[in-house]
């Protein structure tokens, strides 16, 4: 029988289906198994990625405090706006889109648009946004009954005391990072570790809350303690921007106070500042009123916007190195002293100028100071005797001397943005030529430069018995609990001068005020060293032609035993014939009469100055405030400045009305600030020191009369103007004690 040939065929088929078939599971299989085996952890990453969404939680920045644990810049939460266009119905777009320009002050249509992108799930609308706002952005939320809008917590950088110690303190970027000064330095500190949110999501990007769920903390980062005291830092910036007003200073003013035995600095400043809150914001009202001439968007705005900017973020005091001018005296006559090569019995003779090898030099004074001892010199800042002075030390040890204040290289205090004054000051080979012009003219503190945070430090180290301290700003690292993890220790780097040497540079710096060219710095009750200085900006001469000054004084005190050195700087005030003598030493002497009675340095008065109590106060009407202020503190009563103009043009009390020593004489430099007055308080039944602090604090005066108020029994029973009356500050308030031990 034949074989039925489609039989056979379809035995093949199956046959060849059936191969087909093993084979093809076989390569599923072995598929499967690369997929789920050999490649399955791979695969299982990528899948998660995909589900995964991960949020950055920012971390507090450390707090930073003034060295009494006041916060100088904290930080609080705020919260970005969220738009989620997914969830976003088309009905809703409208209202959400009003509604957020509304309360967030965006653009309407900017909010449309990215109402449309309707497969996304995060557009951020407006970071950093406050309480008040967030609530209300909430409550519209709420209202329009809409997933659409939402808020992410974020963190944000508050400066309480606004421009106080701008420059010092820096600011922070958009990113929460730390862009100048200590915020910049210390950014590692201060900075924590961000969080993080990670959590599945579905497909339409809504967290799947029973898996993959996890939440990791931000930890706050460590805080500050500074050596900054924020009560002598205000004293420091009210009087310079005083000085900066009053006598037009065209490039600013800087000033420093350090603690003379540690290196520790008070207070550290530079005017105009600008609000470290909102740093984009010009804080000179001259520089932003030249830039509203400028078209808004122009190349020439937006470069000077910048410069401006740049130039008010700069710390001068260690960043703008100038020449020193006279108060670059006290070292070169320590040098001298520990030196050798002069006595306090060398004399020194000025005829008005003296020549070194072909080049004039001449005194401030045309005629001469004629012979002088070596004290006189110092007192009277007699260029050609201290040019005679550098010769005698020589350019070897003038450079060695450098050297040892630390005057060519950084003080290393912890703050960005030094300067590196190497190349700075006249080189050994400068110093040493033959003829001795680049000596002659160190000597009186010209034609080299250094910054203000270098001389100060070579001050305190010529006073202090002769060492020389590094400076420093943060005084501890606390952690985020409070507790103290480092404390930073004065590091005296090196003996510049002896003991010996250094009681005889108090001496003659004491002279100097007391005789010589820095009386307007005295203080009654105070001992006050120091020393002025009128230097030229050599560099801008040749460079422009344009003859500028830098007026200085750098301020000692007590002179017998310095606790506090303070340095400012103006730089080109616009009058003529100005000198350090007259501008600035008025200003250190107007900040040490505030800041010294505060650090509990009480004054001892002589029998001269005790002998009346009662001072009666001149007319200080049309002077400028630091003139009148330097006037007032001779007669040992104090002022207070109110106003933002350059002139005085009221005063209370006015003049000849008898005034109890060390009252306060207010001064006003505008006419709108003389309507602010003062409701008088009650002291009626209060003791002697109870009394005086009431009204003391109201800004008001006070006159004692009938028994002595510091007597035990003492007690006020009456007072003139009565309790409830509104005066203008600085009135004086006559009351009367009674002893009650015996009278009654």
């Amino acid at each position: 029988m034949a074989r039925d040939p489609g039989k056979k065929m379809r035995c093949r088929m199956i046959f060849v289906m059936l191969v087909m078939t093993v084979f093809c599971m076989g390569v599923l299989i072995y598929q499967l198994s690369v997929l789920q085996i050999t490649d399955g952890q791979k695969y299982q990453q990528q899948a998660a990625a995909q589900q995964m969404r991960s949020v950055t939680i920012n971390a507090d920045r450390g707090t930073i405090y003034d060295r009494n644990g006041k916060p100088l810049a904290t930080s609080a939460t705020v919260w970005n706006v969220i738009l989620v266009p997914a969830y976003i119905e088309d009905d809703e777009v409208e209202d959400i889109a009003n509604g957020l320009a509304e309360i967030l002050g965006v653009d309407k249509e900017e909010v449309v648009k990215r109402c449309a992108n309707e497969k996304r799930y995060y557009e951020l609308i407006k970071t950093k946004v406050e309480e008040e706002t967030a609530q209300a952005v909430l409550a519209l939320a709420e209202r329009l009954n809409t997933r659409g809008i939402t808020l992410e917590e974020d963190t944000k950088r508050y400066y309480p005391y606004g421009d106080l110690a701008a420059q010092v303190l820096g600011f922070t970027g958009s990113e929460n990072k730390g862009a100048y000064g200590l915020e910049a330095y210390y950014e590692e500190v201060l900075a924590g570790t961000p969080g993080r949110k990670v959590s599945a999501q579905n497909a339409m990007g809504t967290d799947l809350d029973f898996q993959y769920k996890e939440l990791y903390e931000a930890k706050k980062g460590n805080s500050l303690v500074l050596t900054i005291d924020e009560t002598v830092q205000h004293y420091l910036e009210k009087h310079l921007e005083t000085a900066v007003i009053e006598h037009n200073v065209k490039n600013g003013a800087a000033g420093i106070i350090m603690n003379a035995n540690t290196g520790e600095v008070l207070a550290m400043a530079t005017a105009p500042d600008f609000d470290p809150n909102n740093p984009l914001a010009l804080g000179d009202p001259k520089k932003q009123a030249q830039l509203e001439t400028m078209e808004k968007g122009s190349e020439e705005y937006n470069n000077f916007l910048r410069q401006a900017q740049y130039d008010q973020w700069r710390n001068k005091v260690i960043s703008d190195p100038y020449e020193p001018g006279s108060v670059f005296k006290i070292v070169t006559a320590a040098t001298a002293l520990e030196n050798g090569v002069v006595s306090m019995y060398d004399t020194f003779e000025c005829t008005g100028s003296t020549v070194v090898s072909g080049n004039r030099f001449g005194c401030w004074k045309a005629a001469g100071h004629g012979v002088q001892t070596f004290t006189q010199a110092i007192e009277n800042s007699c260029n050609p005797a201290f040019i005679a002075i550098g010769a005698r030390i020589g350019g070897a040890d003038f450079y060695e001397a450098f050297e040892r204040y630390g005057l060519a290289e950084p003080t290393g205090i912890d703050l960005p943005g030094e300067a590196d004054n190497a190349g700075l000051v006249q080189s050994y080979n400068n110093l040493t030529k033959e003829g001795g012009v680049e000596l002659a003219s160190t000597s009186f503190g010209q034609t080299f430069k250094v910054s203000a945070l270098q001389l100060c430090s070579a001050v305190c180290a010529s006073v202090n018995g002769g060492t020389l301290y590094q400076p420093y700003v943060v005084k501890q690292v606390l952690d985020p609990e409070g507790n103290v993890l480092s404390t930073t220790r004065p590091v005296a780097k090196r003996q510049v001068v002896s003991e010996e040497t250094s009681e005889t540079v108090q001496y003659l710096t004491e002279m100097v005020v007391k005789e010589g060219s820095g009386r307007n710095a005295a203080i009654p009750g105070y001992r006050i060293g120091g020393k002025t200085g009128t230097s030229e900006k050599i560099d801008l001469l040749i460079q422009t032609g344009r003859n500028e000054n830098i007026l200085s004084f750098a301020g000692i005190a007590p002179a017998d035993d310095p606790q506090i050195v303070c340095l400012i700087m103006l730089d080109e005030p616009t009058l003529e014939n100005a000198f350090g003598s007259t501008i600035a030493a008025p200003v250190v002497g107007a900040v040490l009469s505030e800041v010294l009675p505060y650090l509990g340095i009480d004054p001892e008065y002589t029998d001269e100055e005790m002998a009346n109590m009662d001072i009666t106060v001149g007319n200080y009407v049309g002077m400028v405030p630091h003139d009148a202020q330097s006037a007032l503190t001779q007669k040992t009563l104090k002022a207070r400045i109110v106003g933002d103009g350059g002139t005085v043009v009221a005063q209370v009390p006015s003049q000849g009305e008898d005034i109890p020593r060390g009252g306060t004489v207010v001064l006003y430099t505008d006419q709108t600030s003389q309507q602010d007055l003062v409701v008088v308080p009650g002291v009626v039944g209060l003791g002697g020191a109870e009394a005086n602090r009431t009204i003391v604090n109201a800004g008001l005066n006070i006159r004692i009369k009938g028994v002595d108020s510091e007597l035990p029994g003492a007690v006020a029973v009456r007072q003139s103007p009565a309790e409830g009356e509104s005066v203008p500050p600085g009135t004086i308030i006559t009351v009367d004690f009674l002893d009650l031990t015996t009278d009654g």
